[in-house]
């Protein structure tokens, strides 16, 4: 597995994770009212919303460069 490859792998991982977090810490933030699951749920949606245009960006830059 190349680098890119790896790479592009690690960020969707990455942001498929942090919805998921984020998504928990809604949940939680519901049950108990806790302000520090509320921060950690902004937190992990800020750093998805972050991920996602990162991630196009990197597959445009190296458009050219192989998978293999």
């Amino acid at each position: 597995m190349s680098l890119k490859a790896f790479h592009i792998v690690f960020v969707i991982t990455a942001a498929v994770f942090g919805l998921g977090l984020g998504a928990w810490a809604v949940r939680e933030y519901r049950a108990d009212g806790s302000t520090a699951s509320l921060i950690i749920a902004i937190g992990a949606f800020a750093g998805t919303a972050i991920l996602i245009p990162y991630g196009v960006w990197f597959l445009r830059k190296l458009r050219h460069v192989s998978y293999v």
